[in-house]
């Protein structure tokens, strides 16, 4: 559909991508632009399925705690629309079975909870809220393919967009002005490309890649099956197990189940493949679960998953008018389940930036938001530090420390309700992860440590003791 709102008459916002990141940052610009045009390149659905510019849609997806509370702000009573539509909540510690590195998670009621539907639903819902704003309009199967300087360049006044007429199976082109140009692409964001055509440096990149791949598919839970868990987790322990899995409930009273490998040792997409791929696995709980389950999907792969950041904030120059948000400026490794939270704590970000106005806005929002995407990842990249052809920046000292940290944190949270509460926390951005180096808690970890630390001396003075020979 092409929007009325390409009429470029008064204070006119142009988001470019409207997939998840797109969508919360048209609602923040509802808030200061009469007219807020949102274009993207596919067809949107009227139901919530996938489609072809979102293939990641097919995977698991989690929106945290600190995203949904801010979609719920942006768009209340959108839970209660979800969760109508199929979707429920989960309580992090209670009814998820997380196995990680070190065992499984302590259970108990943490009040940490977690949306669980496909992504397709949740982004269906957000956009069918938004459509309900009078002063956004949706332009689809619609490609823009240049930013528009002012004369002498120093800011962005508008797009080139590529129109296709579906009915003459041609495509018209038209430029379209505005205040602000949002680029909310994702990865394949061309800004960079689209700044060097127009005399800018192109932002400097940073990409760490573990070589992570991606296979999921939908089952028909088992007619008897019973548990006392609704969502699974199986993380991967590299280096020396790169394998893990997620199963989640989703609308339909039906399970999302996705395999994942690093160090591109990918899960297979053929039927005996996938399920020999899950018995590998460190439990033999998912096997146990889909073996009997019914097949309602094909098997989809996904591979696009390095972590990967433009640095707009050390742009030396950079054009008014513009910010990139989302994936596009930050993209982080999908299985920390970071992506769609940090894309709506952007749109908050904006939000606080332009209540200083369209001046200078375009430095001032980056800054923020690298300041903001720097936890996660941090957090992204130093776990996928550990697999063995990870590619990006070599693991220093201050990475090897967090890892033996991490590592006891993990031990921790099997038996000390307090210590999963924490990391729970600060997994779903409630908290700082300065939290987990609260006084008590770097106790338990040292404590930990020194136990450990006094049972390995004890086995070995065992061992040593037990290969004693004596002349007889």
């Amino acid at each position: 559909m092409h929007s009325k709102l390409l009429s470029n008459q008064g204070r006119h916002a142009v988001v470019i991508g409207g997939s998840i990141a797109g969508l919360v940052t048209g609602r923040v610009l509802t808030k200061y632009f009469e007219q807020v045009t949102i274009i993207e390149r596919d067809l949107v659905p009227d139901e919530p399925v996938p489609r072809k510019g979102v293939p990641q849609s097919h995977h698991v997806h989690v929106l945290l705690m600190r995203g949904a509370m801010i979609l719920e702000e942006l768009f209340p009573g959108l839970h209660a629309e979800l969760y109508a539509a199929g979707a429920s909540q989960l309580d992090m510690a209670k009814d998820a079975a997380w196995l990680n590195p070190a065992g499984w998670g302590i259970r108990f009621t943490s009040g940490v909870m977690l949306l669980a539907s496909s992504r397709s639903l949740l982004e269906w819902g957000i956009r069918q809220r938004l459509m309900q704003c009078p002063q956004v309009g949706f332009v689809t199967e619609s490609e823009v393919t240049g930013l528009l300087a002012n004369a002498d360049k120093t800011a962005i006044a508008g797009v080139q967009v590529r129109l296709h007429d579906q009915l003459h199976r041609g495509s018209v082109t038209k430029q379209v002005y505005a205040d602000l140009i949002v680029d909310a692409t994702g990865r394949m964001s061309k800004t960079p490309q689209w700044l060097t055509a127009l005399g800018y440096e192109p932002p400097p990149e940073t990409v760490v890649n573990a070589h992570v791949g991606y296979a999921s598919r939908i089952y028909q839970p088992p007619a008897n099956f019973s548990s006392d868990w609704q969502a699974l987790y199986l993380q991967a322990a590299p280096p020396n197990a790169p394998r893990g899995a997620l199963m989640l409930p989703i609308e339909g009273g039906r399970w999302l189940v996705s395999l994942g490998g690093g160090d591109k040792d990918y899960p297979p997409t053929d039927e005996a493949g996938f399920l020999e791929f899950t018995r590998s696995l460190r439990s033999s709980l998912l096997y146990d679960a889909i073996k009997d389950a019914k097949p309602l999907s094909p098997i989809v792969s996904y591979r696009a998953t390095e972590n990967r950041r433009r640095h707009y904030e050390k742009l030396r120059r950079m054009p008014e008018g513009l910010v990139v948000t989302g994936d596009a400026a930050c993209a982080f490794n999908p299985v920390y389940g970071q992506g769609m939270t940090t894309a709506a704590i952007a749109a908050e970000t904006l939000d606080r930036c332009l209540k200083k106005g369209l001046s200078g806005l375009s430095k001032r929002f980056q800054k923020q938001l690298a300041q903001v995407n720097a936890v996660p990842w941090t957090l992204a990249t130093s776990e996928d530090y550990r697999y063995r052809s990870t590619e990006g920046k070599s693991l220093d000292r201050k990475t090897k420390l967090m890892h033996w940290y991490m590592d006891r944190i993990m031990l921790l949270s099997t038996k000390n309700v307090e210590v999963r509460s924490q990391f729970i926390q600060v997994m779903h951005m409630l908290k700082t992860p300065t939290a987990l180096f609260h006084p008590k808690i770097v106790a338990l970890v040292l404590q930990e440590a020194l136990q450990s630390t006094l049972h390995q001396a004890t086995l070995t003075t065992t061992n040593n003791q037990g290969d004693v020979k004596t002349c007889s």
